[in-house]
């Protein structure tokens, strides 16, 4: 059973024992069930505080990690459409380079044909790290003009994420090559301005608490 299944059965099943304490003290009141009836009901409150407290925590960690996906570095390799961005302002690539259906471009105009595995020196070079492509096609992974809420659900769907679990999600953030160079992207290049350590101690946040969307 998966850790967060087992939880979530474990709270249910603590949740109908109280309710259950909670019905027999209620239909047998002296002074003493009644103290007790207060301590049990403060308990439950509290627990049902904490899961939601762990909720709203995932779902604002998630938020503020968002500002990272859209930001070009990321958002460009994730366009609506079949043309990767280029540059700051996620203009469309030069030579009408497209996706292809394994993400790695198509007609003669490959991505390895240019981006290396590092970048090229000089400003404005082709940029360069290892695995260097867009999502396929049959799971494009799109996060161009997509609101926080629609990012946490896609990334938490393994229909769309690649059959990843929210903790696989948080694993690929933090070692994927791809994924680090946004942090390098070359002269001439913005990079993402949160750092990579805050951005990864954020996704797991919110993983750990329950992939809420915010």
């Amino acid at each position: 059973m998966k850790k967060d299944t087992f939880r979530h059965f474990v709270g249910k099943l603590a949740y109908t024992s109280a309710a259950l304490a909670l019905a027999g003290l209620a239909l047998s009141a002296t002074p003493e069930n009644d103290r007790s009836l207060r301590s049990i009901w403060t308990g439950c409150s509290a627990a049902w505080a904490a899961s939601g407290a762990d909720q709203a925590a995932s779902a604002a960690a998630f938020a503020k990690a968002s500002q990272v996906l859209q930001h070009p570095r990321c958002l460009n390799c994730h366009p609506v459409g079949d043309r990767p961005l280029v540059g700051d302002k996620s203009q469309p690539h030069p030579m009408h380079v497209e996706r292809g259906p394994s993400g790695l471009g198509k007609n003669g105009l490959f991505c390895h044909t240019c981006h290396q595995e590092k970048n090229l020196q000089g400003k404005d070079l082709p940029p360069g790290a290892p695995e260097w492509q867009l999502p396929p096609a049959d799971m494009p992974m799109v996060f161009e003009k997509k609101t926080p809420r629609q990012l946490c659900e896609q990334l938490k769907d393994p229909a769309q994420n690649g059959s990843r679990s929210p903790s696989q999600v948080v694993d690929h953030v933090r070692d994927a090559p791809l994924v680090l160079w946004g942090w390098h992207p070359g002269e001439g290049r913005t990079p993402v301005p949160m750092p990579h350590e805050e951005f990864v101690s954020l996704m797991s946040e919110w993983a750990k608490k329950g992939a809420a969307c915010p």
